[in-house]
């Protein structure tokens, strides 16, 4: 049986800000700007008190928080943290999966130093990240993956908490719905609408009904609600795609316009394909008009793209009569299809898990 950790930081871009600004701790802070698209980035426990919470509209945690303090992005300095404190779990284990910035799992089934106990690692963790950051993490611990990230939600901020494998059952029998890893907002209401409230409903389901109502998802509510998730912890992830988007303050409708916004776009694309040597035969183009419908356009071909050839196949992808009418307020562009690298054979037969699932 496997020992899992899952350390997530606490409001992790606020309180990095309140760390290195003093005055501002105690005090209900958001990072983003104050732009009529911006949103909140990260919101402090003091702004979540007023309802203000990631992803909402800056203008919209301003009428909650009218004295809310709005801090500029430091995307630097948050990866250097974050840099720093991954380094901390690599002293304990090599088998780190990021999940982003402020979140990572952890197998220490056979860690490198520390105590047996999974429990006490985190513990230990924890404090490193304190003493060594000035920064308070959250962490969840258990025997898989699905319910380490759980439990480090159980009991924040600067909380722990522990699933044994005796009491999974018992506690996802009981759990909310809506706590579920991988149960967003539509997902639960349709949960709602089939009378799916707590785990226990979803458990009494039959795994051909999951299936038939939520598709490839179905099968995976049918495992973790019993507690089986036999994902492994990767420890590096090769990018499946390479992009980059922007948003705009005001709706752009001349073409000229949004041409030129999207050959800056694609620019930054491509310095990122060249910084890690890799591009794609398929290029896909993502437009978000002014109502907030979203479209993307793709075409692939048999070898990867050069510069020149994906600006104009991009620019060929352009929706010109709908741009025009609507008005364009982001613009993306993502480089995927890489080619793979072929390998010599193994001298022995490997072993596949076709069983992991997928999130």
């Amino acid at each position: 049986m496997r020992k899992i950790i899952h350390i997530d930081m606490d409001s992790f871009f606020a309180s990095v800000e309140q760390r290195d600004f003093p005055q501002y701790r105690g005090k209900p802070v958001a990072v983003g700007h104050r732009g009529p698209r911006s949103v909140v980035a990260a919101a402090s426990y003091e702004a979540r008190k007023y309802g203000v919470h990631s992803a909402m509209p800056m203008t919209a945690a301003l009428r909650k928080c009218p004295e809310l303090i709005v801090m500029p992005h430091r995307f630097e300095v948050y990866k250097k943290v974050s840099a720093s404190i991954r380094d901390i779990f690599y002293e304990y284990t090599e088998l780190v999966e990021p999940l982003s910035l402020d979140e990572a799992y952890l197998d220490v089934t056979h860690p490198k130093k520390g105590p047996p106990s999974a429990s006490l690692i985190a513990m230990e963790i924890k404090n490193e990240i304190r003493n060594r950051e000035n920064l308070v993490a959250s962490a969840g611990v258990s025997f898989n993956k699905f319910l380490a990230k759980i439990a480090s939600d159980m009991d924040k901020p600067d909380g722990f908490y522990l699933i044994k494998p005796e009491e999974a059952e018992q506690f996802l029998e009981e759990l909310e719905i809506k706590k579920f890893f991988g149960v967003g907002e539509k997902t639960a209401q349709k949960m709602h609408r089939l009378n799916i409230f707590k785990g226990r409903d979803l458990k009494a389901l039959p795994r051909y009904r999951l299936v038939s109502n939520f598709g490839k998802a179905g099968n995976y509510f049918y495992d973790v609600v019993r507690g089986i998730d036999n994902r492994p912890v990767v420890s590096y992830q090769e990018s499946k795609s390479i992009g980059a988007e922007r948003t705009y303050d005001t709706d752009l409708y001349e073409l000229e316009q949004v041409e030129a916004r999207l050959s800056e776009v694609m620019d930054i694309m491509w310095r990122r394909c060249e910084a890690k040597k890799k591009f794609g035969k398929t290029a896909t183009l993502k437009l978000r008009f002014s109502d907030f419908s979203t479209i993307t356009r793709s075409k692939s071909q048999q070898d990867p793209f050069v510069y020149q050839e994906m600006k104009e196949v991009v620019r060929e992808l352009l929706p010109v009569q709908r741009i025009q009418q609507q008005g364009v307020r982001l613009l993306g562009v993502t480089m995927s299809n890489f080619p793979v690298e072929k390998k010599k054979p193994a001298s022995r037969q490997i072993e596949i898990d076709f069983e992991s699932g997928a999130e």
